[in-house]
């Protein structure tokens, strides 16, 4: 993993602060991989013995019902550990896909874990990580309980999508990725008609565009209050 840069390495959210003798251990016991979007990277019930990191791209970690369907539950991007789970001696609980083409750092998992006893910023940045996961999985449960209308969730996650991953152009806010109806279903745990509905309304109420898989939201703070306006 030379071809890989400290700094670079530094700039990542999970070694952010990581003293420089654990970025060159990273650095030598690290593999890069690339993937093409759709390939996936574990799948659920898979022994894996191996860390992931996303260095560039993004990856969608997903659960299928007894019928196949996906319920999307994270999208992760740069800096974000993908599969910090597996640091409990468990089988993987969830599917990992690209979603798009992206570099994923490697690390056999019990020499990582040596590295997590010397370094504590390490551990408490893996510790963040799960937190994070798990502060996002409270709001995924408050909004998706079945009080809540679908153009309501739908607004949620578009916000947070925008939060994440959008970027400011002409006053408007446009999520830099190509995000399908279908995938947005998947997100949400519905259907698509019901999320093309959604979208519908969202809008004629003219908070977003939609486009070419393409989200544009208009007003940050308006999607906001149209979400928590009872």
């Amino acid at each position: 993993m030379n071809n890989v840069a400290i700094q670079e390495l530094r700039n990542l959210e999970i070694f952010k602060n990581i003293c420089d003798d654990s970025l060159n251990k990273i650095i030598e016991m690290g593999v890069l991989i690339k993937y093409p979007s759709g390939r996936h990277i574990f799948r659920d019930k898979d022994d894996v013995k191996i860390l992931y990191v996303v260095l560039s791209g993004t990856v969608s970690l997903y659960k299928s019902n007894e019928c196949g369907h996906k319920r999307a539950i994270f999208i992760l991007g740069k800096g974000k550990m993908i599969n910090d789970v597996i640091i409990q001696e468990l089988p993987s609980s969830i599917n990992c896909e690209v979603f798009e083409e992206a570099e994923i750092l490697s690390f056999n998992k019990e020499e990582f874990l040596k590295l997590m006893e010397v370094d504590f910023i390490l551990t408490k940045n893996v510790m963040c990580s799960l937190s994070m996961k798990v502060r996002r999985l409270y709001r995924q449960i408050k909004n998706s309980t079945g009080v809540i209308k679908m153009e309501k969730r739908l607004c949620a996650k578009l916000w947070k999508l925008s939060k994440d991953y959008g970027y400011e152009k002409n006053g408007q806010v446009v999520v830099d990725k190509k995000i399908t109806i279908t995938y947005l279903a998947d997100l949400l745990g519905s259907k698509r008609e019901t999320i093309s509905r959604a979208l519908k309304i969202l809008c004629n109420e003219n908070l977003i565009e939609y486009k070419n898989k393409q989200i544009i939201v208009n007003n940050q703070e308006k999607l906001s209050e149209f979400f928590k306006a009872p």
